[in-house]
Parts: structure tokens; C-alpha cells; sequence
């Protein structure tokens, strides 16, 4: 039995584990994926039952309560319950340079995202949101913002959608892999237009489709909008 097997079974470890892996999970916290994991293997967790975890018993436990979460997603929380995958080993991308008017006919786009460029967080669960700005021709990452830091943010009576909704009330989209309908409503009244995409994917390869969507039919909205910031700015 190898270190990581021993230390399994000390509660900080564990605790750690499964709110890295709830995290992952689109509108799960750590007690709703005890729920699974107890159906699925068993409590306590043992380096055995985790061996057995597969996104196909996860979707099947607990009356199917996981049966919508992608495929993508529980292989990435089956990771961090099995200490496969570290908190924060994904080096953060690298931030570029912008002010007001650098990038003329551009829109922002948040991405909800747990690792590296790929989007593939939860609105209300995701460690970041990488924030870029998008013409015809170019796309630059111009800002990471915190979501956990915003949810452990001292002093603030609002609620965790609304914290997050404020982090990303100056883009025009935001993509994420999940969001609920309150939170989606919160960040709709503030100009923001939330896109909900099927699977993880690079978010390079999403804001290469919004970039064609620009360069040959631009939505109303997305016209409006550009000329509303451009107004403001």
C-alpha cells in the first residue's frame, strides 16, 4: 500500500478529496455526492471502493441522480477522489495586456473553467472564470477572476450567484458547462448572455465559433451590444 492509500482514510484528507470533486460537479456539494458515493461504494471511502468508481456507476447510483452529469465531469471528480489530481495542477494560462479601445468591434466572453483553458466548470462551483476579449480577428485572455474567493469574500450579505454575477456583469457571454435557472436569470439582468455548452472543450476552440458567428451573422444582441460598450467606453 503506497503513502497516498495510508493517509485515505485521515478525515482532512478525505474532506479534501470530495469537495475537490464536488466541485467538478455541476450543482453538487459534498453532501449531495455522499449521497452517490455511499449508493455506489459504500462509506467510508476505501482505496478499494474508489478503484471500483466508473462515471457509468456514478450515473446509476442514488436513483440515477448523476445520470445527466457528462461523462467528462464524474472522470474528473473520480480523479480527485482517487488523489489522481491535485487541487490547482493545471498552471493558470498567461494573462495579455489590454485597455478600453485596443480591440474595436469586440465583445467579453467569460469562461466558467476548473483547469487551465478548458471550459468545463459549473457557474456556481468553478474555480475561475477566464475572461477574454474577442474581435473578428483576435482573441485575447485579459483577466482571470476568482469564484472561490468571491464566495469567501468577508462582509457581503448577497448570495453566492450574486457575487458571481458580479464578477462577470461587464461581459457580453459567458459559457459554462451548467448553470441553474436563478443564477442564470441574475446574470440575464445584467447584460450578460449565459450559453451552456454540451461537453468540456478548449475554450480557444468555442471562441473560434463566436468569432465566426461575428464575422458572418452577427445576432442583434450581439451588435447592440458592441455599440452600447463602444458608446460607453
Amino acid at each position: 500500500m503506497n503513502d497516498s492509500a495510508i493517509h485515505l482514510n485521515t478525515h482532512r484528507e478525505i474532506a479534501l478529496r470530495i469537495a475537490l470533486a464536488a466541485r467538478a460537479l455541476p450543482e453538487t456539494d459534498p453532501r449531495r455526492l455522499l449521497k452517490v458515493l455511499d449508493d455506489c461504494i459504500g462509506l467510508p471511502l476505501t482505496e478499494d471502493g474508489l478503484d471500483r468508481l466508473t462515471p457509468g456507476k456514478m450515473k446509476q447510483a442514488a436513483d440515477g441522480d448523476m445520470k445527466e452529469v457528462p461523462g467528462a465531469m464524474l472522470r474528473e471528480a473520480i480523479a480527485y477522489l482517487k488523489g489522481d489530481k491535485a487541487q490547482n495542477e493545471d498552471p493558470l494560462p498567461e494573462i495579455r495586456v489590454y485597455k478600453d479601445g485596443d480591440m474595436p468591434g469586440s465583445i467579453r466572453v467569460a469562461c466558467a473553467s476548473n483547469s487551465a483553458e478548458i471550459i468545463d466548470g459549473h457557474f456556481g462551483s468553478c474555480a475561475r472564470f477566464l475572461i477574454y476579449q474577442i474581435s473578428k480577428t483576435e482573441t485575447r485572455l485579459i483577466d482571470i477572476r476568482s469564484g472561490l474567493e468571491a464566495d469567501q469574500a468577508p462582509g457581503l450579505d448577497t448570495d453566492r450567484a450574486m457575487r458571481r454575477a458580479e464578477l462577470v456583469a461587464d461581459c457580453s457571454v459567458l459559457l459554462v458547462c451548467s448553470i441553474g435557472g436563478p443564477p442564470a436569470a441574475r446574470v440575464t439582468r445584467r447584460g450578460v448572455h449565459p450559453v451552456k455548452i454540451n461537453e468540456p472543450m478548449e475554450a480557444k476552440d468555442k471562441l473560434e465559433q463566436l468569432q465566426a458567428v461575428m464575422q458572418d451573422s452577427p445576432p442583434r444582441w450581439m451588435v447592440k451590444d458592441i455599440e452600447t460598450r463602444e458608446h460607453v467606453s
